[in-house]
């Protein structure tokens, strides 16, 4: 099992003056997103920053995405641990299977698998 990227995911209802700011102050390009989550970053996908309003699907705002080889294996880890699992193993619409597990931190962590 092996990480492939890990992203920062900020917080924010304010999408234009974020994609301005990080576009045009930062220097990041716009990657796209959805409606809810604005991604930003360069030619190197290991280099990616996402801003967004509260997930839509989880409800739950989560602080790193950490990109996996296989979610499975994480996520059984994460349940043999004791860990708390605050979003459950789904396979999302937009191409994603992914859950959101609470580090030691307090800390949401998004562990995602592209399909």
């Amino acid at each position: 099992m092996g990480v492939k990227r890990i992203k920062p995911n900020i917080r924010s209802d304010r999408l234009d003056e974020s994609r301005a700011f990080y576009r045009d102050v930062v220097g990041l390009a716009e990657q796209g997103g959805l409606d809810w989550v604005l991604f930003f970053g360069t030619d190197r996908r290991e280099v990616q920053l996402s801003v967004m309003r509260l997930d839509v699907r989880a409800g739950v705002h989560p602080d790193v995405s950490i990109e996996v080889d296989d979610v499975d294996v994480v996520f059984r880890r994460a349940v043999d641990a004791g860990a708390e699992i605050v979003y459950p193993l789904t396979d999302e619409e937009w191409g994603l299977r992914r859950f959101f597990v609470r580090d030691p931190n307090g800390a949401v962590i998004n562990v995602t698998q592209h399909q």
